[in-house]
């Protein structure tokens, strides 16, 4: 397709191959975002190959990684550890007969069951949602994962349960929360 000559300053005239309408499209064409939306596009990173995650796996993995899930999460899984250690503690308490009361029924037992089993599932679902959603919140302002973020977790979860009998225990419930948590997750850790 000879269109225009061009003339390279030797005087000779030469046909070019594109016009300079063509020209500004090739250029618009390999310069232009012709970006396409690319799903499970394979990068060998190794021997095994890797798949680069669709906009559904991201989404889901981001709603599982996220502080509410994560808190919310941990507040229903120490609900049932500490119902069912509410359930064995108050099944091995002896209950001591007095003149009055020389038996128990089996409709008191259940009770005493079920207050010992929802009050320690209450207690272990309020501690694991606070600690895990501080431990997350503190991960998330730091941007790393350390034995600090768990530490200084601690330390905020104790100092606030604490804080309900007194400043001076909420001192003291930080200090071993925080070495609790730090000995827990050393321990994990190695």
């Amino acid at each position: 397709m000879a269109a225009e000559g061009s003339n390279l300053g030797d005087g000779v005239k030469r046909p070019t191959l594109f016009t300079a309408k063509e020209i500004d499209q090739i250029a618009r064409f390999l310069v232009g975002n012709q970006r396409r939306e690319r799903e499970n596009l394979i990068i060998p990173r190794s021997f095994t190959p890797t798949v680069i995650k669709t906009r559904e796996e991201k989404a889901v993995e981001a709603t599982f990684e996220s502080c509410p899930f994560k808190a919310v999460l941990s507040l229903l899984a120490g609900f049932v550890l500490g119902g069912g250690i509410g359930l064995f503690a108050a099944s091995v308490t002896p209950t001591i007969p007095t003149a009055e009361k020389p038996h128990q029924s089996a409709r008191e037992v259940l009770r005493e069951l079920k207050v010992s089993t929802l009050s320690y599932g209450k207690n272990f679902a309020a501690i694991g949602f606070l600690f895990s959603g501080v431990e997350c919140a503190i991960e998330t302002y730091r941007g790393k994962t350390d034995w600090k973020n768990g530490t200084y977790a601690g330390g905020v979860t104790g100092g606030i349960l604490g804080l309900r009998a007194g400043v001076k225990a909420g001192v003291v419930g930080a200090f071993g929360f925080a070495v609790f948590s730090f000995a827990i997750d050393y321990y994990m850790r190695h």
